[in-house]
């Protein structure tokens, strides 16, 4: 038996881990300077959160959720998207109460689907998401898309393209609705069994279909901008107004609709235009979800958020060719020569890393030389030599490996002088 991980899921090695690392901090910096502030949900909810958050309607309910009964009998559900568990995490917390509102929220986080994998869309993903509750500000909308933009266009990406909707007020998509069954249900039978349903259930999601994207009826079929009441329309031109102002370039698509049952009024996504990127080319989604904290049983409160993929970040910035100023160097490498060296090295490298200073040795009993090649493998700014000369001596030599002068110094203020090299005496 061949033992590899399974299906639509990833190692990411230590190499890698760099660079999700950079990203995550750069993206936590981005967050705080908009006022938001983290959460964490557990990996796993009831069921029931994401049937009736996200929508028994959906294809993430009714085809890609990893679901299982455990041990007492209940049904329970790897997290396959953040809203409905952040939602669900205001309700019961009753964030609601807080003087502070609106709620700022961002998360990092798995999320679990079963789906075909393919490049950039696994089975187990890598998630930062924001969520706003407590406001219908049209200018929170306009907030949140930007903070998305932001973190993309920070970390050197230019090949974006925002793309904006709005799925109207219960009214206007009631309106809508009728006017999608009128028009599809002539081509009910040349439609997808997907989209057989999706036209009871929900008709907009016809417009979301991949199987059915060029069939001649999505060509004419009703756009949501054509049944806005006045409300849903003034509220979709103040959210561009905001964008306008912001300087923020974006296009109208009347057919995006977004694939959860809980968006109304603004939904948007944002897109790679990179050469080579791949055929999937949305790195972000998200919308408004007015209603969704009631369905999980809490008082009337609008909400507002996006997801991201990591991996498909990382995937857009090779695609561009971004290289990330990752810190790859070593503070300092001790090098030893004979066994009583080994036990100073230890208690030194033990002083340097409590002051701070990065530093690592030889665990493997290798010769001066080969301790040498490791401390060069690392990128290391200095070498550390110690033998049983320096020991009796009570002096270790300092080599900085960039010019090649090396300093003798007294062991007992090896640590001021390492702070005051690398960290300027701090």
């Amino acid at each position: 038996m061949e033992i590899k991980a399974p299906r639509g899921t990833a190692d990411i090695l230590p190499k890698d881990a760099k660079k999700w690392q950079y990203v995550e901090n750069v993206i936590k910096g981005i967050s705080n300077n908009y006022h938001y502030e983290e959460i964490r949900t557990p990996l796993f909810e009831h069921t029931e959160v994401f049937a009736r958050g996200v929508g028994d309607s959906t294809d993430i309910v009714q085809k890609e959720m990893y679901t299982f009964e455990d041990r007492g009998g209940r049904s329970l559900t790897l997290r396959p998207e953040g809203t409905a568990s952040v939602t669900r995490a205001f309700v019961q917390n009753k964030l609601y109460g807080e003087p502070n509102q609106p709620v700022k929220l961002y998360y990092f986080a798995q999320m679990f689907r079963y789906e075909r994998p393919q490049q950039g869309r696994m089975r187990q993903l890598n998630q930062f998401g924001v969520e706003v509750l407590g406001s219908a500000d049209p200018a929170v909308d306009a907030e949140v898309i930007d903070l998305a933009m932001t973190v993309y266009k920070t970390l050197g990406l230019t090949s974006l393209k925002l793309v904006i909707n709005t799925l109207g007020d219960v009214e206007s998509r009631t309106n809508h609705r009728e006017a999608l069954i009128t028009h599809f249900t002539p081509y009910k039978e040349e439609l997808c069994k997907d989209c057989q349903s999706r036209l009871e259930q929900n008709p907009m999601r016809v417009l979301d279909c991949k199987v059915d994207r060029d069939h001649p009826s999505m060509k004419t079929a009703p756009s949501i901008l054509d049944y806005l009441n006045e409300e849903s329309k003034e509220y979709f031109e103040q959210v561009k107004h905001y964008l306008d102002l912001m300087g923020i370039e974006y296009e109208v698509d009347s057919n995006l609709v977004r694939g959860l049952d809980y968006y109304n009024h603004t939904a948007f996504e944002i897109m790679s235009e990179a050469k080579g990127f791949g055929a999937i080319t949305t790195l972000c989604g998200g919308g408004r979800y007015n209603g969704l904290v009631e369905e999980l049983n809490g008082p009337a409160t609008p909400g507002i958020g996006f997801g991201m993929g990591i991996e498909r970040l990382l995937m857009a910035l090779e695609a561009e060719d971004i290289e990330l100023p990752l810190e790859a160097e070593l503070d300092c490498y001790v090098v030893t020569l004979g066994e009583g060296s080994k036990e100073v090295a230890v208690k030194l490298v033990h002083e340097l890393r409590q002051n701070g200073i990065q530093v690592d040795q030889d665990y493997q009993g290798r010769k001066v030389k080969a301790q040498f090649k490791a401390a060069d493998r690392y990128k290391t700014k200095y070498v550390l030599v110690l033998g049983e000369d320096e020991i009796q001596k009570e002096v270790i030599n300092v080599k900085e490996m960039a010019t090649g002068e090396q300093v003798e110094v007294p062991l007992n203020q090896l640590i001021n002088t390492m702070k005051e090299k690398i960290l300027g005496g701090k």
